[in-house]
Formats: structure tokens, C-alpha cells, sequence
């Protein structure tokens, strides 16, 4: 892990592998999986990519006919001491805002989940002003906003494993509720500096990739969020090549960041869903698969986002995302729109009819 891309050192970002490699039950069930697709009343290979993630679903819930259950969208929202460094467009303030306004419905987050018919939830995870007590509003913070990771860790190793339980407990719950397939946000002012910095440890991306404008800046002032993130990670692992990827955590994320990854193992341990949303999603699911590799397989990447680093990020997880529509909006809004379509490969398992006596493509052969 270097400590500026500028310089040369090498890097060899976090290390992962497949869980799955080798392993005969899950080839059967791969097999089995490609035999049903094939075999329903349609031209085959007729519903492309869906196809494709149908087996995916198949695969990571063990199942040919998979009952993900109820849908949700949690959106995770907290601050970042970082912001006093000026690496972002708006303040703090704002995140406590936006969050209120989702449990409003009158946000982003909630004009894409209109059409869909799935609830919203709302953690606290450490916003600076708390959220007065309502419906669809989670309270697990941790601290009134991180530390500045400029000068210090973002986070004590203890916060770090009290935000992960409790993203954990969050989406168990929910299970227990008949929830399976869940949509994952975050609202936090600073956190694609966060989302950039741990990017940077878990790969071997460039800083200069990876950090964007985020909710918006000016040339001038991006140049200042890249110097002032060059800084950063030199503080934290100046001189060092490898790190422990909580180490990373801590040291750069916000705690809604550390309950998503949370949230995403409890996916992983139930055999759900986790629909990953925009940069600060990948980054955290990407850091999260080197101490969980087999949470690969239960994350679908919803969309593409306008930050210029998420690209590339996906590009180096060989992540295909659902869509492209330029959006950059964070709360969950991509990982909300792509629930119709994993839903729809869902079905495509268990309603759509099957032919009987051999598929006609196969007898016209």
C-alpha cells in the first residue's frame, strides 16, 4: 500500500479470493440453475443480462426457486470530521438535513422508491444533530460525527466494531421481519473523500482516479480536496505496503460507511440480497470482500454514478453495473431503482413457465 501515487511505490491493495472456486455444490447448482433459465418459455439467452443475474440470485441464496422476500431501502447517514479541511461543497449541516428529508418523503431516495413499493429506513449512524424520534427512524449512533482523518484515525477500533454489529443487527432484524433483498444508501456530507481514501488502500488505484468533485466543486477546489486527501493517507500509512482492512476503516471511513459493511456481511450470513448503490457503496462492499470474500456473491452493483473514481473502481472489481444514467445523488437512489429488475430476475425463477417436452430452440436443432 503506497503512501502518494505520485511517487512509485508499489502497491498490492487488499488481498481476496474466491470462495466459491472448487467447490462441486456450487457447481451443481450452477449447472442446475443454467438448465432451468434455458428451459423457460422464451428464446434463449432472449432476456440477456437478466438471465445472467437469475443465476446470480440462485447461486448466493442456494436455491433454483429463490424467495428473497420483502424489499428494503436503508440508508445509512453520519458525518465526517474531514469537512473542516474544506473538501467538500456544503456543510455538515446538510446531512442531517437531507436525512430528514427522506424520512419525510421528500427526497431523492423517495421519488425512486414511488413506482417501487418498498420501505425506506433511516440509521442514525452519527450525524451531528440527532433526529428527532419518528417512524422509519433507526438511532444506533456512535459519536456526534467522526475525527478529522486529516490529523487523527476517523475512528477507534471499538467504534469501528460497535457501528459494524449494529449495520449487522439492523439488517437481521429485518430479515426476521420477511425482508431479503435490500438496497443500500448513505447520506454524509465528506464521505467521498472517505469513500476515496479507503478506495485507494483496498486498490491500486490512484487518489488522482479516484477522488472527484463529489456533490459538486469547482477545479480549484477539487485540486485542494486531492492535496488535502494526499495528506491524509500519508498520515495514516506513510512507509507501509500492506494494512488489516479495518485498520483502513477506521482510519478513513464514517460510521454509516462501517454499518453498511455491517449491513452487507448480515446479507452475507442470511443468503439475501444486497443491491450496492453508487462510489461510497463499492468502496465500502470492495474493502469488505477482503475480510468477507464470500460477500461477493451477494451483492448486485446497481448503477454506474457520475463520480469519476466509481468507473474505474468497478471496472478494477470487474463489476458489471445494472445501468448507466449519470446519476450521482447518493441516499440508495440507484441501488432503489435497480430493486424492479432484480426482482424481475428473481421471478424469472420461479413464475415464469417452463416448456414442456424440450425447449423448441433445442428440438429445432
Amino acid at each position: 500500500m503506497k503512501v502518494d501515487d505520485s511517487r512509485g511505490a508499489p502497491r498490492s491493495g487488499f488481498s481476496r479470493s474466491d470462495p466459491g472456486k472448487g467447490d462441486p455444490a456450487r457447481a451443481e447448482l450452477l449447472q442446475a440453475l443454467q438448465k432451468r433459465v434455458a428451459g423457460k418459455a422464451k428464446p434463449i439467452g432472449s432476456m440477456g443480462r437478466l438471465e445472467d443475474l437469475a443465476i446470480s440470485i440462485g447461486l448466493a441464496t442456494g436455491s433454483t426457486q429463490p424467495d428473497l422476500g420483502a424489499a428494503r431501502l436503508i440508508v445509512f447517514a453520519g458525518d465526517h470530521g474531514i469537512t473542516a479541511e474544506g473538501v467538500s461543497s456544503y456543510p455538515s449541516i446538510v446531512t442531517g438535513v437531507v436525512a430528514k428529508l427522506i424520512l419525510d418523503g421528500e427526497a431523492g431516495a423517495n421519488v425512486c422508491l414511488a413506482a417501487i413499493g418498498a420501505d425506506v429506513i433511516v440509521v442514525d449512524a452519527g450525524l451531528l444533530t440527532p433526529l428527532p424520534d419518528e417512524p422509519g427512524l433507526v438511532n444506533r449512533s456512535i459519536r456526534a460525527g467522526t475525527r478529522n482523518a486529516r490529523r487523527e484515525p476517523a475512528m477507534t477500533l471499538a467504534e469501528y466494531q460497535e457501528a459494524f454489529d449494529a449495520g449487522h443487527a439492523i439488517v437481521m432484524a429485518e430479515i426476521k421481519k420477511g425482508a431479503g433483498l435490500f438496497a443500500l444508501g448513505e447520506v454524509g456530507i465528506g464521505n467521498t473523500s472517505a469513500a476515496a481514501l479507503l478506495a485507494h488502500a483496498a486498490t491500486d488505484l490512484p487518489l488522482a482516479v479516484l477522488v472527484g468533485p463529489g456533490a459538486g466543486m469547482a477545479a480549484k477546489a477539487l485540486e485542494h480536496k486531492r492535496a488535502v486527501l494526499h495528506d491524509t493517507y500519508a498520515r495514516a500509512f506513510e512507509g507501509e505496503i500492506d494494512c488489516d482492512p479495518r485498520r483502513a476503516f477506521v482510519e478513513f471511513a464514517g460510521y454509516e460507511m462501517v454499518m453498511m459493511a455491517g449491513a452487507i456481511a448480515a446479507v452475507t450470513e442470511a443468503r439475501k440480497i444486497a443491491i450496492i448503490d453508487g462510489f461510497i457503496g463499492t468502496a465500502v462492499a470492495y474493502a469488505l470482500f477482503a475480510l468477507e470474500p464470500r460477500a461477493r456473491q451477494h451483492c448486485v452493483f446497481a448503477h454506474a454514478s457520475g463520480e469519476p473514481g466509481h468507473k474505474a473502481l468497478l471496472k478494477h472489481l470487474e463489476a458489471e453495473p445494472l445501468f448507466d444514467l449519470g446519476m450521482r445523488l447518493g441516499e440508495g437512489t440507484g441501488a432503489a431503482l435497480a430493486i424492479p429488475l432484480v426482482r424481475a430476475a428473481e421471478k424469472m425463477l420461479t413464475r415464469l413457465a417452463d416448456f414442456d417436452g424440450g425447449h423448441p430452440d433445442t428440438l429445432l436443432s
